[in-house]
């Protein structure tokens, strides 16, 4: 664990891409979207990628690894999480992670179940590392990008990439 003192460093401004995964969202209705921008800028950081991509598995990867190649430091995905034949952001992104941070998953999935009861063990919300650079996975509502935003991302994104960059 780290010290009181360790956990004050952080990256103030973080370079970010938004992902969302959906078979009928567009940029014009994606506003799981639109709200991780919305406060990722509003905290400071900046959206240098952005898009809508439908649930196909080799082009998920496709975009993560282009994105992995760039100047970001951190992904962030919504969609493609749940339990249906055509979630596959999962199975997408956890075979590229290097590192997985079990502890989103965990927490997120808990802070769900006070929110909305046993529907919350669905979620296969996941984070984690590739090539130093974090990576998170969350479901597409709102109400999940809201929460996991606001109780999770935030309030770590900069020491997470401060971590990385050691």
């Amino acid at each position: 664990m780290p010290s009181h003192e360790e956990h004050k460093r952080h990256v103030k401004s973080v370079r970010c891409a938004v992902l969302t995964f959906s078979d009928s969202r567009t940029e014009e209705s994606d506003d799981s979207g639109k709200l991780i921008k919305e406060l990722l800028v509003k905290s400071g950081h900046e959206i240098v990628a952005y898009h809508v991509m439908k649930d196909d598995l080799k082009a998920i990867q496709k975009a993560v690894q282009d994105l992995i190649a760039s100047d970001v430091q951190v992904i962030i995905t919504n969609g493609g999480t749940g339990i249906s034949k055509k979630d596959v952001t999962i199975e997408a992104i956890s075979e590229l992670l290097d590192k997985k941070l079990d502890g989103f998953g965990d927490i997120f999935r808990f802070l769900s179940y006070e929110h909305m009861g046993s529907a919350a063990m669905m979620s296969r919300a996941i984070a984690g590392t590739i090539k130093s650079k974090i990576v998170i996975c969350m479901p597409g509502s709102v109400d999940a990008v809201e929460l996991g935003m606001k109780k999770l991302i935030l309030p770590e994104l900069g020491h997470m990439v401060w971590e990385t960059s050691k």
